[in-house]
Order: structure tokens, then C-alpha cells, then sequence
């Protein structure tokens, strides 16, 4: 999900689609390290939120911010971590060219969310932490996330042959934030893992990105799917930064043992 835009006060803000979710208020915090050090405003954040629960993101060199989250009055879940990569845009290693392959704009939200769906099918995020939102499915929180940009323009589509006509095979989501744009989600169906067809996918963000005067891409993953960072490196990424996540739950939601 994005997280590259530093958030220019401690503040939660409200997340809709994951409220709707569990059927509880749930809010969003993330604190970069242009916030500072001090843990403070970050207290004073929670304190003043009445959300069920607050999906927080914080720099993982500030370890003993875990200890000062014990003392909010929540109940505090480590919920994994946010690697970020970063390429100079033009410095990619590109990809070699492969007979029947394509990029271009998917502006159908609803293709581009059965599309991120198939994608992320079985991929475990911070969701599977917290037991309030046991019944969610996760491939329903990707298909939202891809439908947003998609209607706005600004998803890709890397297409393939398929049985009696070309058929999308992969997607990236962005948003460009300046001279940045991060990719919001980016991945190809199963059957067409290891073949090569992800680098096409980041050669046309880098592609998109210096046609607009960009100067650098963005992306990001939890920090179990080494896999997709081996590629990263492969294509000429660098590893930049890692946040926390942490779920912060109102005491007495999570029935004790």
C-alpha cells in the first residue's frame, strides 16, 4: 500500500474500506522518519483516537518504540514490516524483449480488481495478525486497491497471448508524488511466474515514469516476500528503508485464552 508521501503531522486518519471490513472503526497512523524521533506525538495521536483499532507504521530503527506502545492502554500486535526500494529512474536494468508481450493502460476498475485478485491469491499481509479480521479476504482488499487507480488512470497491465485473443497476465498500480512514483502493487498470475514477465512490469513504470520528468520509482513489500526483492535487485532497486506494523487494538476486543 502507499506509504512513500511523509505525513506532515502525527495524526490518524480514518480508513473506510478496512472499517467496512470488520465492521469496526479502524484508523491509520504512519510516521516516517521526517516526523522525528520522540514517541510523544505519536502517544498523543492514539490517545486522541477513538478507533477500534489502529494499523500504525513506524521506523524500525526506533525499537523501543515497542516498549512505549505497551503503555497506550491497547493491545499491541506485531503485525510484520514494510521494506522499501528505491531505483533512479533510467538506471533499471530493463528487460529483454519477448515476442507477444505488452503494456498499456487499464482504465477498467473492475478488470484490474478480478486481475489483482488472481495476483494476490494466498498472499498473507498484516491482516492475518489481528484476530479482528480473521474473515476478511485478503483478495478482497486487493481488488479495492487496484480499482481506485485503475478509474484514475494510473494502472498498467502487461498483456500476453492467451487462448484465442491476448489476455492481461499482470498489473501496476502508482502514484506519483513529484519526482517519485511508487508502485502501489505490482505482480503477474501464477502461471506465468518465472519467466521474466515481472521485469516488463517495472520497465514500464520506469518507462512511464521518465516520460512524465520523473526522477525515481518507489515500491514496497512486507518483509517476508524475499522473493520479489531478489527480482528488485536484479533489476537495479536498492533497499532504502524498513517500517513496522503494528495493530493497536482496543483492550477487550481480543478475547484472552
Amino acid at each position: 500500500m502507499g506509504e512513500a508521501t511523509a505525513v506532515p503531522t502525527v495524526r490518524t486518519l480514518a480508513s473506510p474500506l478496512e472499517s467496512a471490513r470488520i465492521g469496526r472503526p479502524v484508523e491509520r497512523l504512519s510516521v516516517h522518519g521526517e516526523n522525528g524521533g520522540s514517541f510523544s506525538p505519536v502517544r498523543a495521536a492514539i490517545r486522541e483516537s477513538a478507533a477500534d483499532v489502529i494499523v500504525l507504521r513506524y521506523p524500525a530503527e526506533r525499537v523501543e518504540w515497542f516498549a512505549e506502545l505497551l503503555t497506550t492502554g491497547r493491545t499491541v500486535l506485531l503485525a510484520d514490516s514494510l521494506v522499501y526500494w528505491r531505483l533512479v529512474a533510467g538506471r533499471g536494468r530493463g528487460a529483454a524483449g519477448a515476442p507477444g508481450l505488452w503494456t498499456g493502460e487499464l482504465r477498467d476498475a473492475d478488470a484490474a480488481g478480478a486481475l489483482a485478485a488472481e495476483i494476490f491469491a494466498g498472499y498473507r499481509n498484516h491482516y492475518a495478525a489481528d484476530p479482528l479480521f480473521a474473515a476478511c479476504d485478503a483478495r478482497a482488499g486487493y481488488a479495492d486497491w487496484a480499482r481506485g487507480p485503475a478509474a484514475a488512470g494510473n494502472c498498467l497491465a502487461l498483456y500476453g497471448p492467451g487462448e484465442g485473443e491476448p489476455r492481461a497476465i499482470g498489473l501496476a498500480t502508482v502514484a506519483d508524488d513529484g519526482p517519485a512514483t511508487e508502485i502501489l502493487l505490482a505482480g503477474v498470475v501464477p502461471g506465468e511466474r518465472g519467466r521474466n514477465r515481472y521485469a516488463h512490469l517495472l520497465a514500464a513504470v520506469e518507462e512511464r515514469t521518465r516520460a512524465r520528468g520523473g526522477t525515481e520509482v518507489v515500491i514496497s513489500t512486507q518483509g517476508h516476500n524475499t522473493g520479489v526483492q531478489r527480482a528488485w535487485a536484479r533489476y537495479g532497486f536498492e533497499p532504502v528503508r524498513t517500517l513496522l506494523t503494528v495493530h493497536l487494538v482496543r483492550k477487550g476486543l481480543i478475547p484472552s485464552a
